[in-house]
């Protein structure tokens, strides 16, 4: 049996992080994810994808990750129902996401908010952060020819 998902998208609002009884934290977000093809009108759409993350990952997506965020999940489907306060049972499918990973730098998201010193993506930062910049132009852009790809 396999049940694997790996999404690439946006999130539509700030994660929601909440804490269990025992403590253990959880959070929720929704993921925007445009389809491969367009519409009969030549118009994208895009699926939204209700994630929930647990423990320190949790955790993490809240501190990081914003409205907007550029993301990308992998883990499984779940699906599970309880019944509401009508009394009507309610069937939810949702991703349990086992990683997150943040898929563009701070300084990206943070344009309009003003760069920080500390950020390892800073063009202008002299300290390395194990990030080479070998290959980037003065703007950022990687200048690599397929020449260089071993594949």
């Amino acid at each position: 049996m396999l049940n694997r998902i790996v999404l690439v998208g946006r999130l539509t609002r700030d994660p929601e992080l909440k804490f269990t009884p025992n403590g253990v934290a959880v959070a929720n977000f929704t993921l925007a994810v445009n389809r491969p093809f367009s519409n009969q009108q030549g118009e994208r759409e895009a699926d939204f994808i209700n994630c929930v993350v647990w423990r320190k990952p949790a955790e993490n997506v809240a501190n990081f990750l914003k409205k907007g965020s550029l993301a990308g999940v992998d883990g499984r489907v779940q699906t599970r129902s309880y019944d509401n306060n009508e009394g009507r049972r309610v069937f939810v499918t949702e991703i349990v996401a086992e990683s997150v990973q943040f898929l563009e730098p701070k300084s990206s998201q943070a344009k309009h908010d003003g760069q920080s010193s500390d950020d390892p993506f800073n063009r202008g930062s002299n300290q390395s952060y194990g990030y080479d910049q070998s290959f980037h132009d003065s703007e950022g852009n990687i200048d690599i020819s397929d020449d260089d790809l071993p594949f």
